[in-house]
């Protein structure tokens, strides 16, 4: 799963577009922080409940079309069922290309890889896994609100993606799963999932299978963040990550592509699914690395004459 890859890119650079709204990388920040208040998100937490109606009513303030797509979910380490909601925030509906932008906004209920054994039962606050993805949904939400965007952009927040059991890949990613089965809105072109992209010493590199369900978008992808000196995005191939964008390429049909920083904080130290993912392990500077690439993406897609292949 390590071996480290090279691949070569072809720079697209067709009809970029200089008027690029701005992302403001502490209000993103500050989206971070507002959600880690809420405590640990799992479902069925309180934290979970008050989370859930914040991004409902932040999100109706920015656009008219919030879908709620419910759905239940028994998982399988201690049988608990649960009712979870995905949300979806849709930005220019109409649009001919649309385009899936998500992040998952439940946390982890189970510190497991926290090398304090006695630890292992707690629910983590999870600043980086999940907070740092909805983040930049929001921040992005209030950006598409200001400044209509070209395309059609769905911002989806994806509910259970992490009640699974290590090893067990299928148990994960349980809102993605039901959202490509059952698709609230017409299929889109492609989706970007967002996943651990707060991390203060932030290296992403390019996810196999991302590489494998649509390579153009992520040489694209890769490319502009070079161009625009985002050095966050490191342009070789490492491991293949089964993560939202699975489910939709695999399920519902839907090119994607993943940008995760799975080495969190490095590879010599772990904070993934731990007590130490807290938002003192992340910085704005990350989300905005992100943002920026995000905001670049939306109001210079429909000017690139390439499509999945």
């Amino acid at each position: 799963m390590k071996k480290l890859l090279l691949i070569p890119f072809i720079i697209f650079l067709f009809g970029c577009n200089s008027n690029v709204p701005i992302f403001d990388e502490d209000h993103a920040f500050e989206y971070l922080l507002t959600q880690c208040k809420f405590g640990p998100r799992n479902p069925g937490s309180d934290g979970y409940y008050a989370c859930r109606e914040f991004l409902i009513s932040e999100l109706k303030g920015y656009t008219d079309e919030v879908i709620i797509q419910d759905f239940s979910y028994q998982e399988k380490k201690k049988n608990n069922s649960y009712e979870m909601q995905n949300i979806i925030a849709r930005f220019n509906p109409d649009a001919e290309f649309q385009t899936i932008i998500s992040a998952h906004w439940d946390t982890r209920p189970w510190a497991d890889q926290d090398v304090n054994f006695n630890l292992h039962e707690q629910a983590i606050i999870g600043a980086n896994d999940g907070a740092s993805g909805v983040a930049v949904l929001l921040e992005l939400a209030k950006v598409l609100a200001q400044n209509p965007p070209p395309i059609g952009v769905n911002l989806i927040f994806f509910d259970g993606e992490d009640l699974g059991i290590s090893g067990q890949n299928t148990s994960y990613c349980q809102g993605s799963k039901y959202f490509s089965e059952n698709l609230p809105i017409p299929r889109p072109n492609e989706a970007i999932n967002l996943d651990m992209v707060g991390d203060k010493q932030l290296s992403i590199p390019i996810e196999r299978y991302s590489l494998e369900f649509h390579p153009k978008l992520v040489r694209y992808l890769w490319d502009r963040a070079k161009v625009m000196e985002l050095d966050a995005f490191v342009g070789r191939v490492e491991y293949a990550i089964y993560d939202d964008h699975v489910l939709m390429n695999d399920v519902g049909g839907i090119p994607s592509v993943d940008l995760i920083d799975f080495r969190y904080p490095n590879s010599y130290t772990n904070y993934w699914h731990t007590m130490n993912d807290i938002p003192e392990n992340c910085s704005k500077e990350s989300l905005g690395q992100v943002g920026k690439l995000m905001l670049d993406y939306i109001f210079n897609r429909e000017n690139q004459n390439w499509t999945k292949n």
